[in-house]
């Protein structure tokens, strides 16, 4: 099971992602992204993040990019 503080962080991340895409603020999106992308991978690493749990958020980061690949100014 996923630790409190760290579930905490991935969500607290993942929110900011969609209200910033609620919001259409396009560059905050993209660096938000990128953020739990960095987190995802750091806690992944480390051994914070089991593999199973890994997956179900890297799904999810994976759609968003996707989502947002034709996002520009």
């Amino acid at each position: 099971m996923i630790r409190r503080k760290i579930k905490l962080d991935l969500d607290n991340k993942l929110n900011e992602l969609k209200i910033n895409l609620e919001n259409n603020y396009k560059d905050l999106a993209h660096d938000a992204l990128k953020e739990l992308q960095g987190a995802l991978e750091e806690y992944k690493e480390s051994g914070e993040l089991k593999e199973k749990d890994y997956r179900k958020y890297r799904q999810l980061t994976d759609t968003y990019a996707m989502r947002m690949q034709n996002y520009h100014h």
